[in-house]
């Protein structure tokens, strides 16, 4: 059977390979410490895992609006102006199968066959891939360690060109951790006006930041760039829910419409009942979200007896903790 010529070009994600990896070694009795795949190890908490049963037993278990149930959209919106000072409507957002499928639907709607698209690196391994994907090309724009991995706005100027459509911002960022300070994003708020580029602006690790910093959003710097931004985030690693595949966008309506057709001809809807699930993330106690980060922040830490042995430390960490906020 022929392939598409269009396969030649794609590789699969080393985050799943490695993972997959791992798995096989621990099924075969290997002692292994998995850093490929973002999965917080504690379990979904348990008024989440709640409102999912509740769904199962009313039978909601049906087709809903490709773009997602009007209770979840409302959700995302509160949560929105709650934690990122920013407002949007229902026709602002978009619910997808977790942030990986919002960000390929954002690709094959946003750019055109030769359409440049700066990523800030190191990035997450799906951006270029997805880039091409949608025809177009991926542009690295290098960053420093000695600089704490932040990128510069000096360093956009110089990779932009006329064929520069976007920018697919991620702070906080995976794989570095680095996170932009309102300064960084207001000087490159103003590069994106100035250049008239769309900002993907992936938020998916906000919820976990240490050592007194803050994610802020690029959307909240004033209308000018939020015109220009699409928000992406995910219920994944604040809440534990990896698996419920939750993810959303909120951006301009003309482009979350276009999302919307985009999708309903590739998966419909997210699952029903996850969609349930993740109002109850979205609008119920939030202390979880605090003590599981205050938990990974507990391990971040070395002691000051540098003989301790960080492997070890983590190793002693139980593995499906219980979430906190039970």
């Amino acid at each position: 059977m022929r392939l598409a010529t269009r396969t030649a070009g794609f590789t699969p994600s080393p985050t799943l390979a490695i993972t997959a990896r791992a798995r096989r070694m621990r099924a075969e009795g290997i002692d292994v410490l998995n850093f490929g795949a973002g999965e917080p190890d504690f379990d979904t908490p348990e008024h989440i895992k709640a409102a999912a049963v509740q769904a199962l037993a009313e039978g909601f278990t049906k087709y809903t609006a490709t773009a997602g149930i009007d209770e979840l959209k409302d959700a995302v919106c509160l949560k929105l102006k709650r934690d990122n000072g920013v407002e949007y409507r229902r026709e602002n957002v978009i619910i997808s199968c977790g942030a990986k499928h919002t960000l390929y639907n954002l690709c094959m709607v946003l750019f055109q066959e030769g359409d440049e698209v700066l990523l800030p690196a190191p990035y997450w391994v799906s951006y270029p891939e997805q880039v091409r994907m949608a025809g177009a090309v991926p542009v690295s724009v290098g960053t420093a360690e000695a600089d704490g991995f932040r990128v510069r706005v000096e360093q956009l100027q110089a990779a932009c060109t006329d064929r520069t459509a976007a920018l697919i911002l991620n702070s906080p960022c995976n794989p570095t951790g680095a996170v932009l300070t309102r300064k960084d994003l207001e000087a490159i708020a103003a590069f994106a006006v100035g250049r008239d580029l769309t900002v993907i602006s992936d938020e998916t690790y906000e919820a976990l930041t240490y050592d007194g910093r803050e994610a802020l959003s690029i959307a909240a710097l004033g209308e000018e760039v939020k015109r220009r931004t699409v928000l992406v985030n995910s219920l994944s690693k604040a809440y534990a829910m990896t698996g419920w595949r939750v993810g959303y966008a909120a951006g301009p309506v003309e482009v979350v419409r276009a999302m919307d057709s985009f999708q309903s001809q590739v998966t419909s809807n997210p699952t029903s009942i996850a969609q349930r699930a993740a109002v109850a993330a979205l609008t119920g106690p939030q202390d979880c979200v605090r003590a599981m980060r205050e938990a990974f922040a507990q391990r971040t830490a070395l002691c000051p007896d540098k003989s301790v042995d960080l492997t070890r430390h983590l190793r002693g960490q139980k593995s499906r903790a219980r979430a906190p906020c039970e």
